[in-house]
C-alpha cells in the first residue's frame, strides 16, 4: 500500500483512450508512473505481497467493525447485475489490496508493459470467444475483474491497451533476439538474461493463480533453451558468412 508520502497516480477515465503517444512510443506517460524512483531490491513481489497483506489486513479491519450488531437484522440483499462468469473470475485475487501506482511500478521496473496493459491482456485471453474477445464486459466490469483496477474502460479503451500489450511484446522480442544475435552478450550473460526473464514471468503468472507443475515448469525452460540455441547458431552462421 502506499506509505502516504506520495498520493496515488489516476488511472485514465473510462472514456479515454488506454494508451497515449508517449507509451506507444516506450516513454512512461504521466498517469502511468514516476520513473525517477530507483527499483527495489529483493525477490519479485516483495513489495507486492506487502501492499496486498496490509490491504487485507484493513479489509479484515473494517469488516470486524461493521458486523451486525445482536438483534438488528441484516438488510435484504440485493440481487447482483454482474454476470456469472465474472463474479467466478478468481485471477488477481492474491492482489487483493494493492494498488495500482504499486502494481505499475513493479512492472515498469522489470517489463515493458504497463499494470492496464497486462490486467486487460489476461482478461482478453480468458475471456476470448469463437466470435473474439468481449470487450464491452471487460471494460465495464474491470473493477470487478482486478482488484487494483478502480475505474471501467470503454470497449475501445480495451482494445487500445490490448494492441499495445501486443505491439510492446512484439518490439520487446525483436530487441531481445537483436541483442542475443549481435554478439553483445556472452553465451553466460545471455542465460543469466533469460534465468531473471523467467523469475519475473513466472511470479507474474504465480500472481494471477496459474499454478504450475514442476513439469510444465521444465517443459516451458526447455522450449525456451531450444529458441536460444537456435538463435545462437543462427548468429555464429550470420559471423562466419561475414569473415570470409
Amino acid at each position: 500500500m502506499n506509505d502516504g508520502s506520495d498520493a496515488p497516480e489516476p488511472e485514465p477515465p473510462s472514456d479515454a483512450p488506454a494508451d497515449t503517444d508517449d507509451e506507444r512510443n516506450g516513454r512512461p506517460s504521466a498517469v502511468e508512473t514516476d520513473t525517477s524512483s530507483e527499483p527495489e531490491t529483493g525477490e519479485p513481489g516483495d513489495e507486492l505481497d506487502a501492499d496486498a497483506d496490509a490491504g487485507n489486513a484493513d479489509s479484515s479491519s473494517d469488516a470486524d467493525a461493521g458486523a451486525a450488531m445482536p438483534g438488528v437484522p441484516d438488510p435484504e440483499p440485493e440481487e447482483s447485475d454482474v454476470p456469472e462468469d465474472v463474479q467466478k473470475y478468481a485471477r488477481f485475487k492474491k492482489m487483493d489490496g494493492a494498488q495500482y501506482d504499486r502494481v505499475n511500478e513493479f512492472l515498469r521496473d522489470r517489463t515493458y508493459v504497463t499494470a492496464r496493459e497486462w490486467a486487460i491482456a489476461r482478461l482478453c485471453s480468458d475471456f476470448r470467444t469463437e466470435t473474439g474477445v468481449e470487450m464491452t464486459k471487460i471494460g465495464e466490469n474491470l473493477p470487478e475483474l482486478v482488484p487494483f483496477m478502480t475505474d471501467t474502460y470503454t470497449p475501445q479503451a480495451v482494445n487500445q491497451a490490448r494492441s499495445s500489450f501486443e505491439e510492446k511484446v512484439r518490439k520487446a522480442g525483436a530487441t531481445f533476439l537483436y541483442g542475443a544475435m549481435c554478439d553483445f552478450f556472452t553465451a553466460e550473460e545471455l542465460d543469466d538474461v533469460m534465468y531473471e526473464s523467467t523469475e519475473v514471468a513466472k511470479f507474474l503468472l504465480e500472481v494471477e493463480g496459474v499454478d504450475l507443475s514442476v513439469e510444465e515448469e521444465l517443459e516451458a525452460e526447455e522450449r525456451i533453451s531450444s529458441v536460444m540455441r537456435e538463435v545462437r547458431e543462427a548468429s555464429d552462421e550470420l559471423r562466419e558468412r561475414d569473415d570470409e
